[in-house]
C-alpha cells in the first residue's frame, strides 16, 4: 500500500517510558535492555522518527532516569524530554502537557520496539476522515476462558466475537485525548490506555487491524522474540544492526 506522507498531518509523538519494569525485574529498566546494537526505547523512537510528519518526540521518562540522557537519540533536535508521573495516565498528561502546534498526538509504548512503518501510516490515515482518532489493534484468536473470581479454575468460555488487542500506537486529536485524560484523572477512574480515556467521554475510537508481531516487552522470554521479529524487520533495510 503506497501512503503519500503529504496527505498526512504533521504530530507530536508521545513515549511513556517512566516505568521501573517491575514484572521483569530488570536493571536498568527494560526499555533499556540491548538487542544488537540498540535499546529497546531507541527502536521505538526511531520508527517514529523516520515519518517525516512527527515533528517532535516527547520522551516521558522517571525521574530518577539516569540512561536515556546517554543514548544517541537523546540529542536529536526533535526529541525532548519531560517527567512522568506515577502512573502511565500521568505520565501521558505531562507529555500532552508540552505539546506546542499540533492538532494530532501519537503515543507509543516505548518497550513495543517491532512496530512497521506501514502499520504507522495505516493509522495516520485515519486523519483523513475521523476527527477523534483510534489505536492500533489485532482479533483475539485464543480461545478466552473467564475464571471464578480469585481462583485458577474456569467458570466459561468467552466469545471471541468483536473482540480485539490493544496495541500502540494510538492516534487522537490532541484536545480531545487531553479533556478526556483530565477528566479521568479527576475522577480517579483507572485508564490503561489512551483509548480507555477516549470511551469514558463517550468517544469512540477506530479499529485499526496491525500486525501481531508488534509486541510489547513485558517478561525476560519477549526479549528473544523480539530479536527474531526485529531482525526480520530490518534484514535489507540498513536501518539498524542486529
Amino acid at each position: 500500500m503506497y501512503l503519500d506522507h503529504n496527505n498526512f498531518p504533521d504530530m507530536t509523538a508521545i513515549l511513556p517510558a517512566a516505568g521501573i519494569g517491575g514484572r521483569m525485574h530488570s536493571f536498568p529498566p527494560k526499555q533499556y535492555c540491548i538487542i544488537g546494537n540498540k535499546t529497546l526505547i531507541e527502536y521505538s523512537i526511531n520508527v517514529l522518527l523516520q515519518q517525516s510528519n512527527i515533528k517532535h518526540c516527547i520522551v516521558v521518562i522517571n525521574c530518577n532516569d539516569n540512561w536515556f540522557s546517554k543514548l544517541s537519540v537523546s540529542y536529536d533536535p526533535r526529541v525532548s524530554v519531560v517527567i512522568g508521573g506515577k502512573t502511565r495516565a500521568d505520565s501521558v498528561m505531562a507529555g500532552l502537557k508540552h505539546v506546542k502546534k499540533s492538532m494530532w498526538v501519537i503515543i507509543h509504548d516505548a518497550v513495543r520496539p517491532c512496530l512497521h512503518y506501514q502499520d504507522l501510516l495505516r493509522l495516520f490515515k485515519i486523519t483523513q476522515f475521523s476527527k477523534i482518532g483510534g489505536i492500533l489493534a489485532t482479533p483475539v484468536v485464543n480461545t478466552v476462558k473467564k475464571a471464578y473470581v480469585g481462583s485458577n479454575f474456569i467458570s466459561h468460555t468467552v466469545s471471541r466475537n468483536d473482540l480485539w488487542h490493544s496495541l500502540t500506537p494510538q492516534l487522537f486529536n490532541y484536545n480531545l485525548l487531553k479533556k478526556c485524560l483530565e477528566k479521568a484523572l479527576i475522577n480517579q477512574i483507572i485508564i490503561s490506555d489512551e483509548a480507555s480515556a477516549i470511551e469514558y467521554c463517550g468517544y469512540t475510537s477506530i479499529l485499526v487491524r496491525g500486525r501481531s508481531d508488534n509486541i510489547k516487552i513485558t517478561y525476560k522470554d519477549d526479549l528473544r522474540l523480539a530479536k527474531f521479529y526485529l531482525s526480520e524487520i530490518y534484514r535489507n533495510k540498513n536501518i539498524f544492526k542486529i
